[in-house]
């Protein structure tokens, strides 16, 4: 008779234990975690998660801060076993993927009242893949010119003829116009360019194709663009930039190098910091029709199709994308923000920022999809800057280039009908 007295004992310590570690039965733990990964970006992200938890008792969240190089990756095998995931952060490249394995929950719209809050932009890339609210995006990564006033510069220009033009007028001695970008993601300002040369022939749902279904790369305005991208860097731009990326551009901008510069709005961020009085920012320079086209950058918080506590990861998700949450953590990363009520914030409709609500507003700055789901991109994007460093340096020339990208689109254009 020990044997089942033994038995109860023992199952009895089991309900214990599953009680222990300072919860109980009744309450409910979330798992979210994040893509892009910094220190100061994780203290953020607990800062709003404990705001979260205060209006929501019973229910924690662990945030799990996976290493930014492995994060993804971490983040599709989790995906993949369907286990202990309820909130995670979802980016523009994973967006299709995570959605067509079916790992994604479609979140609720009509029955948020935060969702009328939002701007359109954020709206319409809620819903970008597949026509369904997969994420709410956080923020947005976009393009503007950075210029330094005390290089002589009245107004910014307003194309890519004037910036050529205001640059060659800079460049004296050891200052030049225009940080240029020769090193790695060169290629996608070739791109920027290119695009606004075509001008509204460019379809923006399919940015590397016409509205008459041929390449962008295939026209006598892509040659224009591209000759005039080769001139900005040989007599606009230093020598040593046709190996700079990112750092080195911004670098060069803060210590008086060059006096232009076009980045992403964390730069906005570093050039405050460094110092620099002189300064300020305009929407990306047009073409000769008056067009601008940019891709946009974003990431956002999605909710697993497998979790087993939907309402609570939902409510976390709306909480936040909240403007008072999403504004803060749109502050904290130097993002273009989601909130209409932004527009009221005095860090985004002055100063620096005030560019990226100017763009917004402009019609004829326009935001489009790169065929990142293209079988090819990935290639695309390692050889394009190979090219670009082969044009800069006088080793192949713009019909090359333009007739390896062509006749690469429409063979991708082919695949994916």
């Amino acid at each position: 008779m020990k044997k089942p007295l033994l038995s109860v004992a023992a199952a009895a310590m089991l309900v214990l234990a599953g009680c222990g570690s300072g919860s109980s039965s009744s309450e409910i733990r979330l798992r979210l975690i994040e893509s892009l990964t910094s220190p100061e970006r994780t203290k953020l992200i607990k800062s709003l998660i404990a705001g979260f938890e205060k209006a929501n008792p019973g229910v924690t969240v662990e945030l799990i801060s996976p290493p930014l190089d492995s994060a993804d990756q971490k983040i599709t095998q989790i995906l993949q076993t369907k286990k202990d995931l309820d909130v995670l952060e979802v980016r523009d490249h994973t967006a299709k993927s995570f959605s067509n394995n079916g790992w994604l929950a479609e979140l609720p719209t009509d029955t948020w009242p935060g969702w009328s809050d939002l701007t359109e932009l954020a709206r319409n890339k809620a819903v970008e893949v597949g026509g369904k609210a997969y994420l709410i995006p956080y923020g947005f990564y976009q393009r503007t010119l950075f210029y330094r006033t005390d290089f002589g510069m009245a107004r910014p220009p307003t194309t890519w003829q004037e910036l050529y033009e205001a640059g060659r007028r800079m460049t004296t001695g050891d200052r030049y116009g225009y940080a240029f970008r020769g090193g790695k993601g060169g290629a996608d300002y070739a791109v920027m360019m290119i695009s606004a040369y075509n001008g509204e022939a460019l379809d923006p749902e399919k940015s590397f194709y016409l509205k008459d279904k041929r390449t962008i790369f295939s026209t006598p305005e892509a040659a224009q663009a591209l000759d005039l991208f080769v001139k900005i860097f040989k007599e606009a731009s230093p020598p040593d930039s046709v190996a700079w990326g990112f750092p080195e551009m911004v670098q060069g901008f803060t210590s008086g190098v060059t006096g232009m510069l076009i980045q992403d709005p964390e730069v906005i961020k570093t050039v405050e910091e460094s110092g620099l009085a002189n300064w300020s920012t305009a929407p990306i320079p047009k073409g000769p029709t008056g067009y601008a086209f940019q891709p946009v950058g974003y990431a956002g918080w999605g909710v697993t199709s497998f979790t087993r506590h939907q309402k609570e990861a939902v409510k976390l998700v709306q909480f936040l994308s909240e403007a008072e949450q999403s504004i803060a953590f749109a502050k904290g990363n130097s993002l273009i923000p989601i909130s209409k009520q932004a527009q009221d914030d005095p860090q985004f409709s002055q100063g620096a920022w005030k560019a990226y609500l100017q763009a917004q507003q402009d019609p004829k700055q326009v935001t489009t999809i790169r065929p990142v789901d293209y079988p090819g991109w990935s290639q695309f994007t390692v050889d394009s800057d190979r090219d670009i460093q082969s044009l800069i340096t006088g080793r192949t020339t713009v019909a090359e280039v333009l007739g390896k990208w062509d006749s690469f689109w429409a063979d991708q254009a082919g695949k994916v009908s």
